[in-house]
């Protein structure tokens, strides 16, 4: 007996849109491993602040959007956005994902509404904002040159 099987490529089944169907325990591992705090970017950024003889404060919940770090003595606040999550335009990892892509564009939107607010709040309350994003952490030298510039008082 022959058994003949269609060999062409077949097109990946439709993605229903509106599915509520519950995560794979793969996708589930791989989003319960997604940190809002002490992500390596985070880390990096801290370790290039010390190094530079830089003081601040981790996470304060007082202040609007929880800063990563607070440099009080510079009023400075410093945000670490990762570029998928924060939408890094020019970027290559923000990417929106294929599937259930108006869900993602939603989401992405209210993130960056949500950012804006807090850098508004932050503002309004005399404090300057940093955003540094993940991809700018990968040249130590260029952070450290952010970081410099952000702290160097420019009327000294």
């Amino acid at each position: 007996m022959i058994v003949c099987q269609d060999l062409r490529p077949q097109p990946p089944p439709e993605a229903d849109e509106e599915s509520d169907a519950p995560p794979t325990p793969a996708r589930s591992a791989l989003m319960g491993r997604v940190r809002g705090k002490n992500t390596t970017p985070e880390m990096v950024v801290r370790r290039a602040a010390h190094r530079l003889g830089l003081r601040f404060r981790i996470h304060r919940r007082d202040m609007p959007g929880t800063p990563d770090m607070v440099l009080r003595k510079h009023r400075l606040v410093i945000f670490v956005h990762g570029c998928f999550w924060h939408r890094h335009e020019g970027c290559r990892r923000c990417t929106t994902p294929k599937t259930r892509a108006e869900f993602w564009r939603e989401k992405f939107r209210r993130n960056v509404e949500r950012d804006h607010r807090h850098v508004d709040a932050l503002r309004k309350r005399g404090w300057n904002v940093l955003i540094i994003w993940e991809c700018e952490t990968k040249n130590p030298r260029e952070l450290d040159v952010l970081l410099i510039e952000a702290t160097t008082d420019p009327t000294s």
